[in-house]
């Protein structure tokens, strides 16, 4: 049976619960807001196939990509409401073009993250742009099983993690599966974001308020939330939460919020690693372990291979992983421009090949979680830099400026 005794052994992909033939393995919530499995004991009947599905204990082998592609959507409005290039999109449409299914991360109704799939053009558009939360995978894996057996083809895409969960539980190769995944900083806690989310509402709802009416938070929709908002540029990304309500005679009234990700609390406290999940300080799948066909990242040092590109509107890094899916560049050229990029120095990209460091700060944060009354003033009095701190950014920037 599958014993999770030090946190960085699961990633949480949900393999194990999807997989035992029992329903003997549940996943339950730590103090830390992130899932792990337990398993029922009485029920267990030690057939073992949880340990042999676990990516982390079955893990792939490192591997360097086949193809390097600098690629850009030549839909522009797709291109700007993705994250980076908007070259998901151009694969997830191909699939759908041929029947097919597409499996991605959306919000659901309480704008928490969950894995679901797709039949349409339309049902893409949730998928598109970064999450920064980790989702919850429920039974798709066992879904995306069902579509493929059933000769349906099939794009999943997911965390590295979650790849290589789903490839280990289905046990076998598949000609109509095409596996997507990205380069991943980490995922943060989902029990973490639900409090930024109903603290972030109460703000704007009290500095949007006027004297003759106030905005109550039971009376306001989130009509939307994205983490990777192009208002500034693709290089200084926003977080950008869109509010409604209705005022006295019935009229909707909408409201916006922008953060850029250096302002923003929660996306601070993300990529200063205070509140991802403890597996991915130790990630097993870096340096294309995860086994997928595509792994798609944000090319932020396209200026080294070829400025012209960067235009500061998003460019995705595009790796073909496998001899099966080079010939894919071909069959959506008519959908994207791409850029072939043959010396690529897969090294000089640390989030591909390494894992982050853990703030010094996160057990800290957790250890104040429940008695601090504010969210953002415990972010902000956990990443406060102290008065060196301060000298060395202040003497970067003047570095900057000189071009030292």
């Amino acid at each position: 049976m599958i014993l999770i005794t030090q946190k960085q052994d699961c990633c949480g992909c949900n393999a194990c619960v999807q997989v035992c033939p029992k329903q003997c393995i549940s996943m339950k919530e730590d103090r830390e807001g992130f899932l792990y499995p337990e398993v029922n004991k009485d029920i267990c009947v030690d057939c073992h196939l949880c340990e042999k599905i676990c990516p982390i204990l079955n893990q792939g082998m490192k591997r360097e990509p086949l193809k390097v592609y600098a690629a850009i959507n030549k839909d522009e409005k797709v291109r700007m409401q993705s994250s980076s290039g908007g070259i998901f999109t151009a694969l997830a449409e191909h699939v759908i073009k041929q029947g097919g299914i597409v499996f991605g991360a959306r919000f659901d109704e309480q704008w928490q993250v969950k894995h679901d799939y797709t039949e349409t053009m339309e049902g893409l558009a949730t998928f598109r742009g970064s999450k920064y939360v980790q989702s919850q995978i429920g039974n798709t894996f066992q879904e995306a099983e069902q579509f493929l057996k059933a000769g349906r083809k099939v794009l999943f895409s997911g965390t590295p993690c979650q790849i290589a969960g789903l490839l280990n539980f289905l046990r076998k190769e598949y000609d109509n599966l095409l596996t997507v995944d990205f380069i991943c900083h980490g995922v943060p806690s989902p029990m973490v974001w639900r409090r930024y989310l109903k603290e972030e509402i109460a703000r704007q709802c009290e500095k949007n308020s006027v004297l003759n009416y106030p905005i109550s938070e039971k009376d306001v929709c989130v009509e939307d939330i994205s983490f990777r908002n192009k208002r500034l540029g693709w290089k200084k990304f926003s977080f950008a939460l869109t509010l409604s309500t209705t005022n006295g005679s019935g009229k909707k009234i909408q409201f916006c919020s922008y953060a850029p990700i250096t302002k923003n609390e929660y996306l601070r406290g993300f990529m200063n690693n205070v509140y991802l999940r403890p597996s991915c300080y130790s990630c097993a799948f870096k340096c294309l372990k995860s086994k997928s066909d595509i792994t798609l990242g944000d090319f932020w040092n396209i200026r080294l291979y070829n400025k012209q590109l960067d235009d500061n509107q998003g460019l995705s890094l595009m790796l073909l992983n496998n001899n099966r899916r080079v010939c894919l560049a071909n069959d959506i050229r008519s959908e994207i421009a791409f850029y072939s990029i043959p010396n690529y120095d897969i090294n000089s990209n640390f989030a591909l090949m390494n894992s982050v460091v853990a703030s010094n700060k996160r057990n800290y944060f957790y250890d104040l979680y429940n008695t601090y009354n504010s969210f953002m003033g415990l972010i902000h009095n956990i990443l406060k830099l102290s008065f060196k701190e301060k000298v060395k950014l202040y003497m970067l920037k003047i570095k900057r400026r000189l071009k030292i």
